[in-house]
């Protein structure tokens, strides 16, 4: 099996092997993945940290060897902090987004295949905290300065940067900042963590899942102080949140239905 990474800002990830389909994901920098299937100009990919499944463009494409995988999979590796920064070496300039995977990184340098790359913007660091060990109260802080970056982020289906991002891959990005890996969308998302089972109980940093009239889960937001929910719908948002759900104070009505409230990290 052959394996890659995201050599790029961002790749989409589509439902299909076309430029036609619909995106489904993204691969931000840093992204490592594994090729299941080829078919002509597209390969079929499994993200290696959550399992997502989906197509990508050949050209975009980006070889490391199994051996540059499992050391990445055994690494949880920093993010970038800065909303927009650059990564570079003697030939590029790339931009990278909030939230994007630095493999390898030093402090300064970090390590994208073969290839030594430079950065000198703002990071995660385990050692302050913000790794998957952190002290829980510390590492929600961090989740909720970083959710408020977000506000105003345009909704855009399978998006998962500051630039065009919907609900499920909100909620991704964010946990993924304080070293926790959720999977791509809301109805496995919903499988973690611990039962909250009033609203009035809830705490900074729940995750709120709301259902269709079919029952299936189709929402997910972060839970802020005071009941407010931040959340991906037409634009990253804050509303209040209720025992009935979301309720949209521009539209002056309820949008979407709660139906779980979930505790990701418990003290």
């Amino acid at each position: 099996m052959e394996h890659g990474i995201c050599a790029l800002s961002v790749v989409p990830v589509r439902a299909e092997p076309s430029d036609k389909a619909e995106i489904v994901t993204q691969l931000l920098f840093g992204d490592c993945y594994s090729i299941l299937l080829v078919q002509g100009n597209w390969y079929q990919v499994r993200g290696a940290a959550d399992q997502y499944v989906g197509w990508i463009d050949f050209k975009q494409h980006t070889p490391v060897s199994a051996e540059y995988l499992q050391a990445w999979l055994a690494q949880d590796h920093p993010r970038t902090l800065d909303v927009v920064q650059m990564v570079s070496d003697e030939k590029t300039r790339l931009p990278v987004s909030l939230g994007a995977r630095l493999p390898f990184f030093d402090g300064m340098t970090l390590r994208l295949g073969e290839r030594q790359l430079f950065y000198n913007g703002a990071a995660t660091n385990p050692a302050n905290g913000h790794g998957p060990h952190g002290p829980v109260d510390q590492r929600l802080r961090l989740l909720q300065k970083m959710a408020l970056t977000f506000l105003k982020a345009p909704y855009l289906w399978g998006g998962k940067t500051l630039f065009g991002i919907d609900c499920s891959g909100l909620m991704q990005q964010l946990y993924g900042l304080i070293g926790v890996q959720l999977p791509r969308d809301a109805h496995q998302q919903i499988q973690l963590g611990q039962v909250v089972h009033f609203v009035g109980q809830t705490r900074p940093g729940d995750l709120a899942f709301f259902d269709n009239a079919e029952g299936r889960i189709v929402h997910v937001g972060l839970m802020l102080e005071e009941q407010q929910i931040l959340h991906a719908s037409g634009e990253v948002r804050i509303d209040p949140l209720d025992h009935n759900g979301i309720f949209n104070r521009n539209q002056q009505k309820y949008s979407h239905k709660l139906r779980l409230i979930k505790r990701i990290l418990v003290d």
